[in-house]
């Protein structure tokens, strides 16, 4: 290639490269884009298939039980009934949100509906906005309510990574909604994050901090979510406070310390801490002190 080619065509990649570029990039809603024959979309309709091979009461069992309801199969085994019981339905919710807006598939959209309306009925039961799987769920989340926090790595008064299992029940609201357009998810959501605002009301930030020990998913996210969503500061400020300081404090410092902490657990809170900055959150600058 002589120079003067070489010249045009850097020139005409300038701009495909974005050098110089002031438009910040942008998302785009799933529902915009629709795949074509690939092995992409293979991958797509094999995900779909599973989806709809699961069965949607085995997965409601748990948050049935929780609410004093007959549930109406037996729930999975293995997480489903040694003590993480509820979780998949939350990943369920997300997983089906996305596929409903990835194919427009109606037969998705009345599955994630059907979900929504039982477990709006779970929720309605608990008569607090809560709502759950967590075997025992009830009686611990009062031992906390009191003040009564004994947290570890993996567990919360003595139950399987409770704030980990309940985030996944969060984040399926959130993406029925956000993702899926389901309007009932948006009030269902609400209510259960006034059951947390509730449940934290009496602790103090120390307390509150102890309980982060346990692994929590993205909860600071999903409270951020909320308040953008509602316009509402109280559920920032939840975001805020429930915004893990041990990691927090040394990022805001520049300090690596991550080796040989569980990633699962710690991504998840950091996405939340750039959350919670979009929704307008800061965090205290006195925690570096």
């Amino acid at each position: 290639m002589n120079k003067g080619k070489f010249l045009i065509l850097a020139l005409w990649l300038v701009p495909a490269l974005g050098i110089g570029q002031t438009v910040p990039l942008q998302s785009f809603p799933v529902s915009t884009v629709r795949l074509l024959d690939s092995p992409f979309r293979v991958a797509q309709q094999t995900d779909l298939a599973y989806l709809m091979a699961l069965n949607p009461d085995r997965l409601l069992a748990p948050y049935l039980a929780a609410a004093g309801l007959p549930p109406k199969a037996e729930r999975y085994g293995n997480w489903e009934n040694t003590g993480l019981d509820g979780h998949m339905g939350g990943h369920y919710l997300s997983a089906l949100a996305y596929m409903y807006a990835a194919t427009g598939n109606e037969q998705v959209q009345q599955r994630l509906t059907y979900l929504i309306d039982q477990l709006e009925a779970c929720q309605q039961k608990s008569g607090n906005g809560y709502l759950g799987g967590v075997p025992g769920g009830l009686a611990m989340w009062q031992e906390v309510k009191a003040g009564n926090i004994k947290a570890n790595s993996f567990g919360l008064n003595q139950k399987w990574v409770p704030l980990y299992n309940l985030h996944k029940t969060y984040a399926g609201l959130r993406d029925a909604y956000v993702v899926a357009g389901n309007a009932k998810a948006r009030g269902m959501l609400i209510k259960l994050t006034d059951w947390f605002l509730d449940l934290t009301a009496n602790l103090i930030d120390a307390q509150l901090q102890d309980m982060m020990r346990s692994e929590h998913g993205g909860l600071n996210e999903i409270f951020a979510d909320v308040a953008d969503m509602t316009g509402e500061r109280k559920y920032l400020t939840l975001a805020q406070r429930f915004s893990h300081q041990a990691v927090l404090k040394l990022l805001l410092a520049g300090q690596d310390a991550l080796n040989g902490m569980h990633a699962n657990t710690q991504i998840p809170k950091v996405i939340g801490f750039k959350r919670v900055a979009e929704a307008g959150g800061v965090y205290d600058v006195r925690l570096l002190q």
